[in-house]
């Protein structure tokens, strides 16, 4: 701050000093010369001319750097989460802005090279953190930017998806980042609403967030040039994208140790976390630039943080010119080719700096494309068919329900880990309940309701009960809520997910029931039952 106040007065003194200098120049000697007034009044007159349009420039560089350390000193009304991430936008670009030290006079490359229209507004690139906790100091970061689409929006379902097969442990070592890639506050605030009430466990507990763009980010895409037969549309799109994807990977650069990349039509493949964990710790030795876990596009490409800033000013650079893709093809070629070898040879060495996983672990679903009027009909051929339901070894129980189940997909079958059990629609009082031969301590239970081909099919404002066998355990905690005949709620269905412990003051257990406190709109699946003696 010492700095930049000192070169501010510096840029004062030199305005005044330039503003004197033009006029106290003037040839005195001529100046009193009675046939050279005219003359005179015209040179001093050109000069003024110059003076003032300097003046103005240094007015203007002034009131920039100035706003600069009035966005930097005042509180921003952020949470924690984006205090170091303003540093990365704003901080280090104004310091950039007078070079990389002091006393020198050549300036180093920064974002407003690339987008110079930043330079007039301070806080063009702080991020709008709409949702989150600030979670940093994970394994792995998901990206998923997302726009408004003229058809269909598949983001619900994607974040579902990735939510699906999460265990609590995973859940707590992963951030998914959903950065909505519009200007526009009314839809913003209205895909927040969205996530907010489809994922409040998720938002409150950090692993997702929500975060857009300053107004001012986006350049004017009007002037920019048609090239490889793309429309003035696709131009505008492929560079929204460049400039999205390079905002999403600065914004999550010192959140996690890997950051992945994901669109908002997309499927992921339950245990998918694991399977990238084990992967890449398997890879971590090689000298990889990214790991790929799809083959289309850019979807599931994972990248060392530390990379990201070397790889968001690539695309930066060039995010008039190509597609993301190209660009990151381009950067494997610039590291690894020979431009005295052959083509061949450059696509063994390029090979190195990427490995593929099998199979892959995201599929790509959304038929409307981002771009207005194209259909998207891309699968990936690599993609693994799905698990619909988790088997595990259940204690002996009684099953009984007051739910119709469709076809084979019976109660009893997925108790045993045979199939997964889908009713049809639950009203108000239906239950699901296991009875066992004998009281048993349980220690915790997992009801996991719809699956990546049902994904909604969940069961809604539903509760989990245990009845004691012991009639003075029946005088319940007093945090717990009494139901009827004796049972005792200990739970209820978070985001299609009901799990937790039992307590010792309720033990042994001689029941265990779901009950349906209100009518459904679906019908519901449950794809996994765990109750761990």
């Amino acid at each position: 701050m010492r700095l930049l106040s000192f070169r501010f007065g510096c840029l004062l003194a030199c305005a005044c000093f330039l503003s004197l200098t033009w006029i106290t120049s003037l040839p005195r000697d001529e100046a009193s010369a009675g046939s050279s007034v005219l003359p005179d009044l015209q040179t001093l007159h050109d000069r003024l001319l110059v003076a003032e349009d300097l003046g103005r420039q240094v007015s203007r560089d002034l009131s920039h750097i100035l706003g600069q350390l009035i966005n930097m000193s005042k509180d921003v009304n952020l949470t924690h989460s984006t205090s170091n991430t303003t540093n990365i936008f704003l901080i280090e670009p104004v310091r950039q802005l007078f070079g990389g030290q002091a006393g020198k006079g050549i300036s180093q490359p920064n974002i407003y090279t690339y987008m110079p229209h930043l330079r007039r507004h301070p806080d063009s690139l702080v991020p709008n953190v709409i949702l989150g906790q600030g979670r940093r100091g994970v394994s792995m970061v998901l990206g998923i930017p997302t726009v408004k689409r003229d058809k269909q929006s598949y983001l619900v379902n994607t974040l579902s998806s990735l939510f699906y097969s999460l265990t609590s442990s995973q859940s707590q070592d992963l951030v998914i980042v959903v950065f909505v890639a519009e200007t526009d506050t009314d839809y913003v605030s209205s895909v927040a609403d969205t996530i907010r009430n489809n994922f409040p466990k998720e938002v409150q507990s950090g692993l997702l967030e929500v975060v857009s763009p300053s107004q001012y980010y986006y350049p004017n895409f009007t002037s920019l040039r048609e090239t490889f037969g793309d429309s003035k549309d696709r131009v505008k799109w492929r560079t929204k994208q460049n400039l999205d994807f390079s905002f999403l990977m600065l914004y999550a650069q010192d959140k996690g140790i890997y950051y992945v990349q994901l669109e908002d039509d997309v499927v992921a493949k339950a245990g998918y976390y694991n399977d990238m964990i084990t992967f890449v710790t398997q890879q971590e030795p090689k000298p990889w630039l990214y790991l790929e876990f799809s083959q289309l596009g850019f979807i599931g490409k994972m990248f060392r943080t530390r990379d990201l800033p070397m790889i968001a000013e690539f695309f930066l650079m060039f995010h008039r010119d190509k597609p993301i893709d190209w660009l990151l093809d381009h950067i494997l070629w610039v590291k690894a080719c020979n431009p005295e070898k052959d083509a061949k040879h450059c696509n063994e060495q390029k090979a190195l700096l990427k490995q593929r996983y099998k199979p892959s672990l995201f599929q790509h679903v959304g038929l409307h494309s981002s771009l207005p009027g194209k259909l998207q009909h891309l699968k990936d051929k690599d993609f693994a068919k799905q698990t619909l339901y988790n088997a595990h070894s259940n204690p002996v129980a009684e099953l009984s329900s007051s739910l119709k189940h469709y076809q084979e997909h019976s109660l009893e079958r997925a108790y045993k880990g045979e199939d997964f059990f889908w009713a049809l629609t639950p009203i108000q009082d239906d239950y699901i309940q296991f009875k066992f031969p004998e009281p048993i301590h349980i220690s915790s239970y997992l009801f996991r309701s719809g699956n990546v081909e049902t994904i909604g099919d969940k069961f809604y404002n539903t509760t989990v009960e245990v009845l004691p066998s012991n009639v003075s355990a029946r005088d319940k905690p007093s945090h717990l809520e009494e139901s009827d005949k004796g049972f005792i709620t200990i739970g209820a269905f978070q985001n299609g997910l009901a799990e937790g412990e039992i307590e010792e003051a309720l033990q042994p257990v001689s029941a265990l029931r779901l009950v349906v406190h209100s009518n459904s709109d679906v019908w519901a699946v449950l794809s996994e039952i765990h109750i761990k003696v």
